[in-house]
């Protein structure tokens, strides 16, 4: 796949990570699911653990907090703020009970909401994790997920150790990054 292809396709999942519920078709979702380690079963499992488990939170609190939900492999990464730690555990307790979903990571914290400036800064530092992938060209940038919290990286994937190493010096290493944590699951 040549490197404009690519930078189209990450350009256009940075647009869509937010919106779970946001159905790809065409040629592009095609490549895209080509070239997933992921079966388009589960990945299609993956866009709904979002879609319920958001949608469960929000049918519950009211309150002010901020969620992200990612799902890579029917795993679960919870990022963002939450008012108490009582909301942050039922947060967690909801995502395990959506079906399919095989784990949690909860790394929700306790605090106000961020500012869109803050969440702006982080979509910036996700592009430019994402687009030094494609430069370095040592691994199939899409086979990294790339989710940025209050600078802080997180990778998920179906990776190689090689590719893991690669992608965590590479998101060390990116300017604005404070932290890279891992949700990797490994191939070999």
């Amino acid at each position: 796949m040549d490197r404009l292809a690519l930078a189209v396709l990450l350009a256009a999942s940075l647009l869509l990570s937010g919106c779970p519920a946001v159905m790809v078709t065409g040629a592009g979702a095609g490549v895209v699911a080509a070239e997933d380690r992921r079966t388009v079963g589960t990945l299609t499992e993956d866009q709904g653990i979002e879609f319920r488990t958001s949608s469960r939170v929000g049918e519950r609190h009211t309150d002010r907090l901020h969620l992200n939900v990612t799902s890579y492999n029917r795993m679960v990464l919870l990022t963002g703020e939450v008012p108490s730690e009582q909301v942050r555990r039922d947060i967690e307790r909801i995502a395990r009970s959506v079906d399919n979903v095989r784990g949690v990571t909860n790394e929700l914290m306790i605090g106000p909401p961020s500012s869109l400036s803050a969440r702006a800064n982080d979509t910036y530092i996700t592009s430019k994790i994402k687009t030094r992938f494609v430069d370095a060209q040592r691994f199939n940038a899409l086979h990294v997920k790339v989710v940025t919290e209050n600078q802080v990286a997180y990778l998920l994937g179906l990776v190689k150790r090689q590719e893991a190493k690669d992608a965590i010096e590479i998101a060390r290493t990116t300017e604005g990054v404070k932290k890279v944590v891992t949700v990797f699951e490994y191939l070999d």
